[in-house]
């Protein structure tokens, strides 16, 4: 991949990459599963995880304004707690949760592209698409900053105009009604520990707003328009996500959206607009999906790069040529298309939102002990982040342990491993690696 290249991404771009990760998989693959777990009147928890990505984005705004690094989350994790085990652990943690991301992408691109032609979405097709998907990702990617901000613009900006005419055109068929969908069928009982364990998979499709801290110093006058660009991407999100999930909720009964939780938008579109909508639904899933996988490999990849660099995480060139970027590019897409192979939507789901939960909790700790006065950030808000991140968070895992069991182990014994491997790695690194990372 190209190298870092202060003042190579405008606001705009900037903002293209930001809603390009979080109009994606967040609404296609997880609108079905915010439903399930929350019941008739969903589309309100997209709001209430709108309010709580709010809080938390306060720390990296805070923290991008200070800090601007192409190293993103990990150099501010380096500022909080120097590099060490936890510094190391949290950042790449915060790369896996992007990969994980990056797979359900692929995922919701399989199975969005196969309601065209009518075939289950438990096809081998889904998966098999999803690193078709990946593989374009990959080639786009090493093409440079210039292509990929242009690329993720042009769709992020199609896509948003095309879920828009979507959303409104459901509301119109509709009459515009407001009312909560309907139950009909069996559906789940819901409880206010599923309702607040809902709110964490919202959150994780807010979270594509951290793609935009990790390309920092990369952005033009990085001190304002990281902010800024954090903050328009969130209210945009918010904006789409709420008149799609109204839209689903007054075209199908709950039972309905849940049953085709993996396509949900697209069962919508039948009866709202037939054939022809159908098929508009999924060519904008495909573009979100696209737009949402590259601007997701471009931040996940420099991420791990300066990671790298920093002497903070293990790296082997495998004879590959080339800079570290273009091999923790190659890094990124391998992980991601296992993941797509062999994991379902609701399990890389849940993957997803436990890892970015726990990641983000450290991300709070470290500004409120550490950072609050040096970035000159609110103790009360920051607090409120991390206050509402663990409550989202035990939720989420008290449902997880009761319906997924399997879900919980392979999360909780990833952070594990993950913070062993770093333990090991650091005390066994060469002293003369160690403290030579450098910023950009």
């Amino acid at each position: 991949m190209s190298d870092y290249r202060d003042n190579s991404l405008s606001l705009i771009g900037t903002v293209g990459l930001g809603t390009g990760v979080m109009i994606s998989a967040g609404i296609f693959a997880l609108l079905g599963q915010v439903a399930e777990l929350s019941g008739s009147w969903f589309p309100l928890i997209f709001i209430i995880g709108g309010i709580v990505t709010g809080f938390s984005a306060y720390s990296y705004v805070k923290m991008s304004t200070e800090f601007p690094s192409a190293g993103g989350i990990g150099m501010f994790l380096v500022k909080a707690y120097g590099k060490g085990t936890l510094t190391a652990a949290a950042a790449l943690l915060m790369a896996f949760s992007m990969v994980i991301n990056q797979s359900l992408v692929a995922r919701t691109f399989g199975t969005y592209t196969l309601q065209l032609f009518g075939i289950d979405a438990s096809s081998f097709l889904v998966p098999l698409l999803g690193v078709g998907l990946l593989t374009f990702a990959f080639l786009v990617n090493i093409s440079g900053n210039e292509f990929i901000q242009t690329f993720t613009s042009i769709v992020s900006l199609l896509k948003i105009v095309g879920l828009a005419i979507f959303a409104i055109g459901g509301l119109w068929v509709a009459g515009f009604s407001f009312s909560p969908a309907e139950g009909g069928g069996e559906t789940p009982q819901t409880t206010i520990v599923t309702i607040i364990a809902s709110v964490a998979l919202t959150i994780l499709s807010f979270k594509g707003f951290t793609t935009i801290t990790n390309s920092g110093s990369e952005i033009v006058n990085p001190k304002k328009n990281i902010g800024r660009a954090i903050i328009i991407s969130i209210l945009i999100s918010l904006v789409i996500y709420l008149l799609l999930a109204w839209a689903v909720s007054s075209n199908l009964p709950l039972h309905r959206i849940i049953e085709a939780k993996d396509y949900a938008l697209a069962e919508a579109a039948r009866p709202a607009f037939g054939s022809l909508g159908l098929w508009f639904t999924v060519i904008i899933a495909i573009i979100a999906t696209i737009s949402g996988i590259i601007a997701s490999v471009f931040a996940v990849s420099r991420m791990l790069a300066m990671l790298t660099d920093m002497k903070l995480i293990p790296h082997k060139h495998f004879g590959m040529p080339g800079r570290i970027q273009k091999h923790t590019l190659v890094y990124t897409i391998v992980f991601a298309m296992v993941l797509t192979i062999f994991f379902d939507l609701s399990r890389i789901a849940s993957m997803g939102a436990i890892l970015y939960l726990v990641m983000d909790m450290i991300v709070h700790w470290g500004v409120y002990k550490h950072l609050r006065e040096k970035v000159n950030a609110s103790t009360g808000v920051v607090l409120t982040a991390l206050i509402l991140d663990a409550i989202v968070l035990g939720a989420f895992l008290w449902v997880k342990l009761t319906t997924d069991l399997l879900v919980v182990a392979v999360s909780v014994g990833f952070i594990i491993l993950i913070f062993i491997g770093e333990r090991w790695f650091l005390n066994n690194a060469a002293p003369e690696e160690e403290g030579t990372g450098h910023d950009h």
